[in-house]
């Protein structure tokens, strides 16, 4: 068996992502996942499919995708690593493909053995929990559970709130929760909530701690469009603008 460099790997993934180069990372990820398997490196495999049902999600690839997530889930089982939190954190990014394709169901069933993964597993707070109920909620949303999906968001928040440097993080769940109020509720009826939900997510990208990092990129590509739709035209141009600065800093 070969043995796969794997910091050497994810290092140069990272660069990929910070540059906003997701066709690279692609590439980047399909040629070690083909070099793990022919090495039966099975755990590296498994990463490379975690990693790579991200990249398609974000691609709008559904079928890659989710054979990336069946893929995962079956070298999970067959590693023995059912309840471990490498599983939990697979079982969050099958989730989120499943959601992203209209799947929600299934997306719920993932993040339900998640939760009780994470539960029994992480000590408290831990973002990756944070994350889960952001996703969670979105997926509630996306059932219709409306009222399930703003209690996950506020333990979300709760989470998050308690980890610092977790301020990007953060305004994105306030833009979910505001995108969350319009559907329950109507622009009209939630409009001072939706508001206040926008420029709390100011107010977090705002902070002067904020690393100006490809996370921080990445957060302001989301948050732009957001902001774009309820008015913040002239904010929503400023944040492209700094993640296109970032990336372009990244990539040298």
């Amino acid at each position: 068996m070969g043995s796969i460099p794997m910091n050497r790997v994810m290092e140069r993934l990272d660069r990929l992502v910070a540059a906003d180069d997701s066709a690279g990372a692609r590439r980047h990820l399909l040629y070690w996942l083909e070099e793990a398997r022919l090495s039966g490196d099975e755990r590296a495999m498994l990463t490379f499919c975690n990693e790579l049902m991200g990249q398609y999600r974000m691609a709008g690839n559904a079928e890659e995708a989710i054979r990336s997530a069946e893929n995962a889930l079956s070298l999970v089982e067959k590693l023995g690593l059912e309840n471990t939190v490498s599983a939990g954190t697979v079982h969050v990014n099958c989730g989120t493909v499943y959601t992203a394709f209209g799947r929600p169901s299934d997306a719920m069933a993932q993040y339900r053995k998640a939760e009780e993964i994470f539960r029994q597993q992480l000590a408290s707070p831990d973002a990756r929990m944070g994350s889960l109920y952001n996703n969670m909620a979105s997926c509630l949303a996306a059932l219709g559970e409306y009222a399930e999906a703003e209690k996950s968001y506020a333990k979300a928040l709760s989470v998050m709130e308690a980890i610092p440097g977790s301020e990007p993080e953060q305004a994105i769940t306030m833009l979910n929760l505001a995108d969350l109020l319009r559907a329950a509720y109507g622009l009209a009826e939630a409009c001072e909530r939706i508001d206040d939900c926008v420029q709390k997510a100011y107010d977090l990208l705002e902070k002067e701690d904020v690393p100006r990092d490809a996370n921080y990129a990445q957060t302001c590509g989301k948050c732009a469009p957001v902001f774009e739709f309820y008015g913040w035209f002239v904010y929503a141009t400023e944040l492209r603008k700094r993640a296109a600065w970032i990336y372009s800093r990244e990539a040298k």
